[in-house]
């Protein structure tokens, strides 16, 4: 067998070894952790209809983009756009909330539409916040269904 093949073969084993670590090692966190991570993740969308239902589609945004920007990142982007999804359903209307947010399947508008909402909160470069404006977009185009 030549050596190069002994090296490839060497390299393809660690690789696979890695994934199945990987792997094991987030079967075993999650098996410890999902009913505290379910639970939160409950509590967040409780708290975000209950707020919805005082307030209105921006005071949602703000309300969000407030606790966002208290604790950024992955997972705050995670449970802040739970948060802001439940609130959005459960609020009472802003008049043109929904103006200019751009449809699901306009990529190159979308795109733009978030990088200039997560500007207007100081959080350009931050590499979550777009995923909040997601929740926005998803609940103008719901309701641009339903009408």
């Amino acid at each position: 067998m030549p050596g190069w093949l002994k090296v490839l073969l060497i390299i393809a084993i660690v690789v696979v070894l890695l994934v199945v670590g990987v792997v094991g090692a987030g079967i075993f966190w999650w098996s410890r952790n999902k009913d505290a991570v379910v639970g939160r993740l409950k509590e967040v969308a409780t708290e975000g209809k209950d707020f919805g239902s005082k307030t209105d589609n921006k005071g949602c945004v703000d309300e969000t983009m407030t606790r966002y920007k208290r604790e950024p990142g992955f997972t705050s982007g995670i449970s802040n756009g739970i948060f802001l999804r439940t609130c959005l359903d459960a609020s009472k209307p802003t008049p043109g909330f929904c103006e200019g947010v751009p449809g699901k399947t306009e990529f190159i508008k979308t795109g733009k539409w978030r990088v200039e909402q997560c500007m207007n909160q100081d959080l350009e470069n931050d590499q979550y916040c777009q995923q909040l404006f997601q929740q926005v977009q998803e609940y103008c185009y719901k309701r641009r269904s339903s009408e």
